[in-house]
């Protein structure tokens, strides 16, 4: 199946199986805005938690918040986002239609690598056992055309934009050649730089208002913060300090699902250590946050370092987890080596002392930082493209399911008495009594089974228990795997232990 068609199922589907809905739907709907919807929510809560756990719970020396979203409007300008918070626009005379100049020369600059990557892919196939990747990839004329070309277009745009040389970087469009995706056409206007922030008002009355932003990202509660939680928190460096919230950008292209839009969710860790160690740290989390996302099982081949060729005003060192997206490879996770930029900003704009005394060193300083920000939308988008697969069976028949991680799946057992009568579903009912202590689990009767397990597998349901007329005689149940739809004979007593066995946080 096509890419293009496989993104544009995970979208029907999603909506189908009650995971996300079009926001205001009603009303048409309201651009790049959705609601999570039954399913959703629960998927989106045990992403959340599974993070939350692995960072906060696995770590002594890191504690969580969970500041406002509402913040003093003078953050924002300590933290150069009133200043620097910039997006390059570009609109297509023809089309009308808006783009961010900088994704339009990513995408250029992925196609090269992609070509590259195949060129690889058969001479891989074509050598077998003998093939030397590494010798290929320095000696192939075209590979080392095409990396080198994406290297080159990288890194011009890269300091096109450092410079804020935008001419050039509309320069860089046209001498590529790259046009609308939409029409094809490459009649562009001049690029523009478009500041992504929300404005609103707090105040009785429009005279009297203040002006305030919706934050555009979360870890400037955790900067302002600091010294409130390493005080109060007897926090010794290093440290770090985790948060979950929403965040607002007025995106100039919001698009493709919810992998970009104006409302979304973010979860974050800001490490605080010491002047001097901050790459040492920067190269532990890198490593950490890949073991995180490979041990939920969706290949090891989708997933890959992205270093930034164009750093952020703050930070000295800057690294993407990609993620291999229907649409391709894109941005998950941002690793950064934010050095003391926030924590000085705050210190000058608010005049507050923001520094640690390190009893160690018998020193004060201020802390440089390592920051993890991990998007939880792009997450749960991540997990349900990979997730969606077509079965042949063999039979010759085809299912469709969704084979989300047991930990995150929202429903983890459906229950369903093999018939609705012979006081089977009375059973039925008095296991799902059971297991709602520990587990999200549902209930249905409506149906044949067989079509009861697959509309479970296309939800994500990870077991099925069926009551059965044996279960009146020896308190068995058949346990019927989603991926495998493997069916074992289970006693009743043992379901919560069995479930709990499977369905755990412990890697």
């Amino acid at each position: 199946m096509a890419n293009e068609d496989q993104f544009k199922k995970v979208v029907s589907h999603a909506k189908e199986y009650g995971y996300i809905f079009p926001s205001s739907e009603i009303y048409d709907g309201l651009s790049a805005v959705y609601d999570y919807a039954q399913n959703g929510v629960e998927l989106k809560k045990n992403i959340r938690e599974y993070w939350w756990r692995s960072m906060v719970y696995m770590h002594q020396n890191i504690v969580g918040i969970d500041a406002a979203i509402l913040m003093h409007p003078t953050t924002w300008k300590a933290s150069g986002h009133v200043d620097a918070f910039n997006d390059p626009l570009i609109d297509n005379k023809d089309s009308k239609k808006r783009y961010r100049a900088d994704v339009l020369i990513e995408d250029y600059a992925e196609k090269l690598y992609q070509k590259a990557q195949k060129e690889i892919a058969k001479a891989q196939k074509r050598f077998g056992d003998a093939f030397d990747e590494a010798e290929f990839v320095a000696t192939n004329p075209r590979v080392v055309r095409y990396l080198a070309e994406q290297k080159e277009v990288l890194a011009r745009m890269a300091k096109s934009l450092g410079n804020e040389d935008l001419t050039d970087v509309k320069a860089l469009i046209e001498e590529l050649g790259i046009s609308d995706p939409d029409t094809g056409s490459k009649n562009w206007t001049d690029v523009k730089q478009f500041n992504l922030m929300f404005g609103t008002k707090l105040g009785a009355s429009a005279e009297s208002a203040t002006d305030l932003y919706l934050r555009p990202e979360t870890a400037q509660g955790i900067f302002v913060n600091f010294l409130n939680v390493q005080k109060t928190g007897r926090m010794k460096i290093p440290f770090g300090i985790a948060q979950t919230g929403k965040a607002f950008r007025n995106e100039i292209v919001a698009r493709q699902f919810i992998f970009r839009m104006r409302e979304f969710e973010q979860m974050e860790m800001q490490f605080f250590v010491r002047p001097g160690e901050e790459m040492k740290y920067y190269e532990y989390w890198k490593e950490t946050r890949l073991k995180w996302h490979l041990a939920l099982g969706m290949g090891e081949e989708n997933y890959r370092f992205h270093d930034h060729e164009k750093l952020a005003h703050y930070a000295n060192a800057a690294a993407d987890i990609e993620f291999n997206f229907p649409f391709g490879f894109k941005e998950l996770e941002g690793i950064h080596s934010r050095t003391d930029f926030d924590l000085k900003a705050h210190e000058e704009h608010s005049g507050k002392k923001l520094q640690y005394f390190d009893h160690e060193i018998n020193k004060s300083y201020t802390p440089y930082v390592v920051e993890t920000s991990i998007g939880l939308d792009r997450m749960f988008l991540a997990v349900l493209s990979h997730s969606l697969q077509e079965e042949t069976l063999e039979d010759g028949s085809s299912r469709t399911v969704l084979k989300i991680p047991a930990i995150l799946a929202p429903t983890k057992a459906a229950v369903l008495p093999l018939i609705k009568r012979d006081g089977l579903p009375e059973i039925a009912q008095s296991i799902i009594d059971d297991l709602s202590w520990d587990f999200n689990v549902l209930y249905d009767e409506k149906d044949a089974v067989g079509r009861r397990y697959r509309r479970a597998d296309a939800a994500g349901t990870p077991y099925c228990i069926t009551v059965d007329h044996q279960t009146k005689e020896d308190q068995t149940v058949t346990l019927r795997d989603r991926d495998t739809m493997e069916q074992t004979r289970v006693s009743i007593k043992d379901l919560s232990e069995k479930l709990r066995h499977t369905i755990t946080f412990k890697l």
